[in-house]
């Protein structure tokens, strides 16, 4: 299939559940498609049997293939989708929050995985699944990276404090992409590709990438913002940007260090001191209008694409147990690990644990999870991880997705809407 007829086919299916969703349903839209997708997939699934003369699932299987999410959007649409997140975070909000933000995508992420691995491997028996102790951290670092796609937006809506706002966006941006770096590792130790990673060399690898992609990206927007402060073109102006979206994920790349904070690095110059004077207020206003449609296209696909990929997920009669104990883990591992790593500041200001919980209730996760799940090498490993991991999503996209709006009232009354 070539690429023409590969966008075609994705841009079609993703403008006909858009208009489905708005006039039956009426979700979210990123939800909307995604339940829609959903449903039509499962059709299929179920359907095909009965028509043994036509295979109902060629052309989904053939769009998979050729799409090969892992690749595509762990590799192609993330910079676009962290840049663009990045551009709409209030610097000011960040700069307040950065230790809580540094501690929850750092410190955080990894208690989430040792949490969640370790709770999972000491409990999972009690279904009839056995999963080794480095598959169990596998599926922690699966899960880890939290992508609260419109929940960032619906707490603008609600007019919710912005420091809230901003360790939302912070924490959800850098930690993809210390959830990335952990599943690499655990994912060679768990192959048996390596077994001389220590302690110390699993940390230098993190500092490597973490701190060659926060330079790369620091320095590959400030020479796009050199470029464009004396230009009045808002053409050139969102040309450039997307070069350094996509500039600095791939040079980040090439160098061996996390290209997705190197995206988000360079995503978070356009709101520094430099980077509002390098941009008139109007030209600003609409380089992020433009980025926020992006964005919405871009995740509307990607939870399209999240819907679709179910046809590949293998599902057995006990899967089902095994999903009704890690669903809760996830989200208990979820709010140990915010509470743990942003402890000094709940004992100074606790706040009736509100931020605790809507932090804990808003972690998404999404189409990275589902990514790297089906980056996973072939064998009974990926069989097994791969339908915990996706449900997990789909429940978090849903249920945690739907109900946010309600739960962020209800712990903040007072906030005035946006």
């Amino acid at each position: 299939m070539d690429t023409i007829s590969l966008l075609a086919i994705l841009f079609t299916i993703a403008a006909f559940f858009s208009l489905l969703n708005h006039n039956t349903l009426r979700l979210p839209p990123t939800i909307g498609v995604l339940v829609l997708s959903l449903i039509s997939s499962i059709a299929l699934m179920l359907l095909d049997p009965l028509i043994p003369a036509y295979s109902l699932q060629a052309l989904p299987r053939t769009v998979l293939g050729a799409l090969n999410l892992p690749q595509t959007l762990l590799n192609g649409m993330l910079s676009l989708l962290l840049f663009a997140g990045a551009m709409q975070v209030n610097m000011a909000d960040f700069k307040a929050r950065l230790l809580s933000i540094t501690a929850l995508s750092v410190l955080g992420t990894t208690l989430s995985v040792l949490v969640l691995a370790s709770a999972v491997w000491a409990l999972l028996p009690l279904t009839g699944e056995h999963l080794p102790f480095l598959w169990c951290i596998l599926l922690g670092a699966i899960l880890a990276p939290t992508d609260p796609v419109s929940v960032i937006g619906m707490l603008k809506r609600l007019g919710l404090p912005g420091d809230l706002q901003a360790l939302f966006a912070g924490e959800s941006l850098f930690n993809d992409g210390v959830a990335v770096v952990l599943f690499t590792v655990v994912l060679t130790l768990a192959t048996g590709n390596s077994d001389v990673l220590s302690a110390s060399h699993i940390g230098f690898t993190f500092l490597h990438e973490a701190i060659g992609g926060i330079v790369t990206g620091i320095i590959c927007g400030t020479i796009a913002l050199f470029c464009i402060r004396k230009t009045d073109d808002p053409h050139i102006h969102l040309l450039t940007s997307l070069a350094l979206a996509t500039g600095s994920f791939s040079i980040a790349n090439s160098l061996e260090f996390s290209s997705a904070i190197a995206a988000v690095t360079g995503g978070l110059t356009f709101g520094t001191r430099f980077g509002r004077q390098s941009l008139p207020p109007e030209h600003r206003a609409e380089l992020e209008s433009t980025w926020m449609l992006l964005d919405e296209i871009l995740n509307i696909l990607l939870f399209m694409m999240v819907g679709l990929e179910i046809i590949e997920v293998k599902v057995h009669s006990g899967i089902f147990l095994s999903l009704l104990l890690v669903i809760p883990l996830s989200l208990i591992s979820r709010g140990a690990s915010v509470l743990l790593a942003t402890l000094p500041n709940y004992i100074t200001n606790w706040d009736k644990g509100r931020s605790l919980k809507l932090l804990t209730w808003g972690g998404l996760r999404g189409g990275i999870s589902v990514a790297l799940a089906l980056g996973l090498p072939p064998g009974p490993m990926r069989d097994s991880l791969l339908p915990l991991c996706y449900g997990v999503v789909v429940f978090s996209i849903i249920v945690q997705g739907l109900t946010m709006e309600r739960v962020a009232r209800n712990l903040y009354p007072t906030a005035e809407p946006g």
